[in-house]
């Protein structure tokens, strides 16, 4: 049992962000129902069976391509207090399953939408990964040491940071009103917007020229000795 016990949330199959998101909220207590590709496959090679996101859930298995299927989906709509897609703008409409045929199954529908550049502008179609998003936003120039290529943070910062947990709040927010409202809303949740975001605290620095935009020049990027990872001499390392 847990906070959210009560919500439902429709998941449709994805990787990364959407997937983590719904893992949270199904670690919250929310019973979420995660629709899976029929015969699909994991990146990588990895086995369903040891996907960690996936706990706390049901499945079902769909292929939403073909006919039907988008009624299935639509049923577990009219019961759900939230819905979650990571697919690439305009695919939800093609299937049948866009925000406002979802809405008019269920106006109190929370539906939530995770792409890297957002569903407009001209990046809106074009393929990105974690790092890209990190790039763009400005975070990946901040991490590594000067005379280095920037250090890579393996998915935590965007799929994980910048677009499951905004998206968690953001669904959460978004079935708080709809309970007063009775009205639900499209959540449409950028990664790389929410990278951004994260980096008020070293924009707010440098507005106060407290901050340089060179690696391992700053307090918090490895330029002062007390914030740092220093070898031993075992080989191993240490954070200080």
């Amino acid at each position: 049992m847990g906070p959210l016990q009560g919500i439902k949330v429709v998941e449709l199959a994805g990787i990364g962000p959407g997937p983590f998101c719904g893992m949270l909220l199904a670690d919250l207590g929310a019973e979420v129902v995660l629709v899976d590709r029929k015969g699909g496959s994991l990146p990588f090679g990895a086995q369903p069976k040891h996907d960690l996101t996936r706990r706390g859930k049901r499945s079902i298995a769909l292929d939403l391509k073909q006919p039907g299927a988008a009624e299935v989906v639509l049923r577990l709509v009219e019961q759900a207090d939230a819905l979650i897609e990571g697919f690439r703008p305009g695919v939800m409409e093609r299937l049948g399953l866009g925000p406002d045929v979802c809405l008019a199954r269920n106006p109190r529908l929370v539906f939530g939408r995770l792409t890297g550049w957002g569903q407009h502008g001209p990046l809106a179609n074009a393929a990105g990964h974690d790092i890209n998003y990190v790039a763009l936003s400005g975070i990946l120039n901040h991490g590594g040491h000067r005379d280095s290529a920037p250090s890579i943070p393996p998915t935590v910062v965007g799929d994980i940071g910048g677009g499951a947990m905004f998206m968690a709040l953001g669904l959460v927010s978004g079935i708080l009103r709809a309970r007063e409202t009775g009205q639900g809303q499209v959540i449409d949740g950028a990664i790389t917007d929410g990278c951004a975001v994260m980096s008020m605290l070293i924009q707010g620095l440098r507005t106060q020229r407290l901050w340089v935009d060179r690696r391992q020049s700053n307090a918090l990027d490895g330029g002062a000795h007390w914030y740092d990872c220093y070898q031993c001499a075992d080989g191993e390392w240490i954070s200080v």
